[in-house]
């Protein structure tokens, strides 16, 4: 049997703290009796988990309670040295979401652990919380005592979130994320802590899972995939704490994007079905963002008649959204004409009409009249070049590509560098045209270290 290690990381915290290991015990055997558990701790018990045991395993959110109580931020089991708690989000309440979170964001700000988490792998196995599971779970957040908040709390939160979104549609997601997941870490999981009305606690979470949603996007965006999908589960958990299926939705559907990126079109088919199944009560712009998502996947998989019926459908919804004057809400993104034309083209092209989809594409571009989005210009831009080549349109996707690259020097961007190195690859058998030499030498000049 090996020698036990010290519990460096317990010891550390509790320094912090200021508190004796007497305390922490009796501070430990408070909340356990408030929780209906009877412990009587003392002194030598701290003193032994120090030395390297391991508190009860059903003891140790205790020991986290207090801490994270004494210093006012949350304090997580792997801080503590403790194995990460099992089992299923209701079976971790009080410590579980919040928890996680704060485990998460720290990972993703620390270079060393950062490089791990970035390495892990898209998974279409893996499992997705459904609405059932995760409604109504508000106490996976334990209601703090030292601090309440309010509705201008949730406010700012929201705020800050579509000011980050701004950023990353302006200048990519390496620029943007450092931001996001900063800001979740030392301002929105306090906030989580908090206690406030029934109301503001379910708009707070509903505002962190937003933030959660948008930080997973910008993983995706820097190919950070299985990162990506531990904030689109957080938020999927966050929504149902919340109760706001909207929010859930919205989720889904970003997941079904990236897995249909990725080329696992099964899995994002279920997960574009899964937004848009029982959607009663939604507004008629998020049935269109939604049905959109739905149209593409079934386009992928070959159900041609599914998905023209489908883009019918979003084209109806978005008609009475714009009639209605609906405005953009956070759960449909900033879901337009144009955003419904690029779905549109994205069906065309699946079932093989790709005049049809630049035909559609060149229509969005138009389309655009609020603040060019840089990121996504790229995206779009790009897809409309490489299937202007396609078509044999070499001179008009070389100035297609050329307007790519003026936008590209202002974005930091995983996607953006791909579809550069994309031009270069597409555009190298065409060198002995001048145009496309030109365009070639200039992406081969924008490569990023």
């Amino acid at each position: 049997m090996g020698k036990r290690e010290p519990n460096a990381g317990l010891a550390k915290v509790l320094r912090e703290t200021g508190m004796t290991g007497g305390q922490l015990a009796r501070g430990i055997n408070r909340v356990a009796g408030q929780a209906g558990m009877s412990v009587s701790y003392a002194q030598p018990s701290v003193s032994n988990w120090l030395a390297g045991t391991l508190p009860r395993r059903e003891v140790r959110p205790f020991v986290v309670e207090v801490l994270s109580a004494r210093l006012g931020r949350v304090v997580t089991h792997a801080e503590l040295g403790f194995p990460a708690p099992t089992g299923d989000v209701s079976a971790r309440a009080g410590i579980g979401i919040c928890e996680e979170l704060v485990d998460l964001a720290r990972g993703d700000m620390d270079p060393d652990r950062r490089e791990l988490m970035g390495a892990a792998l898209f998974s279409a196995a893996l499992p997705v919380p459904g609405w059932h599971d995760v409604v109504g779970r508000v106490t996976a957040v334990r209601s703090g005592r030292a601090r309440r908040i309010g509705m201008a709390d949730v406010d700012v939160v929201t705020a800050v979130t579509e000011q980050l979104a701004e950023v990353d549609n302006q200048f990519g997601g390496r620029h943007a994320r450092p931001l996001a997941v900063g800001f979740l870490l030392h301002s929105v999981t306090p906030y989580l802590q908090a206690g406030g009305t029934d109301d503001v606690r379910k708009a707070m979470l509903s505002a962190a899972a937003r933030l959660c949603d948008l930080t997973g996007f910008m993983a995706v965006d820097e190919h950070l995939h299985g990162l990506a999908q531990r904030y689109y589960g957080k938020a999927l958990e966050l929504a149902g704490a919340a109760e706001n299926p909207v929010s859930y939705r919205g989720t889904l559907r970003m997941m079904s994007v990236q897995a249909l990126d990725l080329g696992h079109a099964t899995r994002a088919l279920g997960l574009a079905e899964a937004a848009w199944e029982g959607r009663s009560g939604i507004s008629s712009r998020m049935e269109s963002f939604l049905a959109g998502q739905v149209a593409h996947t079934h386009a992928v998989a070959g159900n041609r008649k599914r998905a023209l019926d489908l883009i019918r459908v979003a084209e109806t919804a978005l008609g009475k959204a714009e009639d209605q004057d609906e405005g953009f809400g956070p759960g449909s993104s900033s879901y337009s004409r144009s955003s419904l034309t690029l779905h549109l083209a994205e069906v065309r092209n699946a079932l093989g009409d790709v005049a049809g989809s630049v035909e559609s594409l060149t229509e969005s571009a138009r389309l655009r009249t609020r603040m060019p989005r840089r990121r996504n210009g790229i995206r779009y831009r790009s897809l409309l070049a490489e299937r202007q080549l396609r078509m044999g349109h070499l001179e008009a996707a070389c100035r297609t590509w050329d307007a790519v690259l003026d936008d590209y020097p202002f974005v930091r961007s995983g996607s953006a560098d791909r579809k550069i190195a994309d031009a270069r690859a597409l555009l190298r058998p065409y060198r002995h045209n001048r145009f496309a030499r030109a365009v070639y030498e200039r992406a081969r000049g924008a490569v990023r270290p």
